[in-house]
């Protein structure tokens, strides 16, 4: 899943390097957002894994 996140960020890296600074923020925002998404679902189900086996 971190997959996206990882490409938005290239993205952002190569727009960057490129000079198209509004791709490169939206790209980096996205990435962003969607690490943190990922980050959440893991802490989540890390819980949900420790109750089921208590």
């Amino acid at each position: 899943m971190l997959y996206y996140a990882l490409v938005f960020l290239v993205i952002a890296l190569i727009a960057g390097v490129l000079g198209f600074g509004g791709i490169a923020g939206a790209s980096a925002g996205i990435a962003q957002i969607l690490f943190f998404l990922f980050l959440a679902f893991l802490v989540i189900s890390l819980v949900v894994g420790f109750f089921r086996r208590a």
